[in-house]
């Protein structure tokens, strides 16, 4: 058990960074899933994910591999992507889902074809579906501040953020803070799904965001055990995607993923609010 469970860990330094950058990833990204599965945008974070790739491509274009000018460009084409899909759903008949739909599938051509002009496929690659294996101390320091913004932002801003969940129209009716915490939620999307690119790259990083997040719901109802058993499934994936990477010598990033979306199948079928527990309700009542 040593050999498979801890050995590789303590051996090499590649996956102690791995570790700790996906943890911390964990941390901050599956609360913010959380919030975003209960505000029914689950598949706006996963649109987000694919908006920050050209800003990051430019990034890549202009310095190469470089995390900060990859990160700022990253920033930067997410805001714009969420304010433009904003704008177009708020001054013309469409809906917002579909003008994010519609600069998601631009943001995805669009960055391709600008890492394509300098990159290889390996490159490609490597924007794509990122390289956690590869982390050095620049995109730790990246992830855990990203991480660390995240936790605090949630704490401070937890009741508001909850009220919105519920009942935005309310909450705007009775306090100011309605807008401003829709906005710093978005904030936050934005910043994890950046924070996520550099370990998973931007097709999966809201994996991690997500599967845990709605692994959780099948377990449990209340907002703070949610967000916080989120955390640890989001932990244990890593964990064992890492493990499995390095015994199998597969991806690491998809191990990871697929590793979560077990926990979400299982939760599924197993979970307190699951299919099983579900269709045992009823028969216990009668027999009761």
């Amino acid at each position: 058990m040593y050999e498979y469970l801890i050995a590789p860990f303590v051996d090499y330094s590649f996956m102690q960074r791995a570790l700790v950058g996906s943890l911390a990833l964990s941390l901050g990204s599956c609360p913010v899933g959380v919030f975003l599965m209960l505000r029914r945008m689950s598949l706006t974070g996963d649109a987000m994910a694919h908006a920050i790739l050209p800003g990051a491509a430019v990034g890549f274009l202009l310095y190469g591999l470089q995390i900060v000018p990859m990160t700022v460009g990253g920033l930067v084409a997410g805001v714009i992507v969420a304010l433009g899909a904003g704008a177009v759903s708020r001054f013309t008949i469409q809906k917002e889902d579909a003008s994010m739909a519609a600069f998601y599938l631009i943001s995805l051509a669009l960055g391709v074809l600008i890492v394509s002009l300098r990159g290889s496929n390996v490159d490609l690659m490597h924007v794509l579906f990122g390289t956690v294996l590869a982390l050095n101390n620049e995109a730790l320091s990246l992830i855990g501040m990203i991480s660390a913004i995240s936790v605090v932002t949630l704490a401070i801003f937890w009741r508001g953020l909850v009220a919105e969940c519920l009942d935005p129209l309310f909450l705007r009716s009775v306090s100011r803070i309605g807008t401003p915490v829709h906005f710093i939620f978005l904030a936050l999307v934005v910043i994890n799904l950046v924070g996520g690119f550099q370990a998973l790259g931007t097709l999966l990083a809201v994996g991690l965001m997500m599967l845990p997040a709605a692994a959780a719901r099948f377990w449990t109802s209340r907002v703070g055990p949610m967000c916080a058993l989120a955390i640890v499934i989001g932990c244990v994936s890593c964990v064992g995607g890492l493990l499995i990477s390095y015994h199998y010598s597969v991806p690491s990033g998809p191990a990871i993923i697929l590793s979560a979306g077990a926990i979400y199948l299982g939760s599924i079928l197993l979970g307190t609010r699951g299919i099983v527990n579900s269709r045992l309700r009823p028969y216990r009542h009668r027999t009761a």
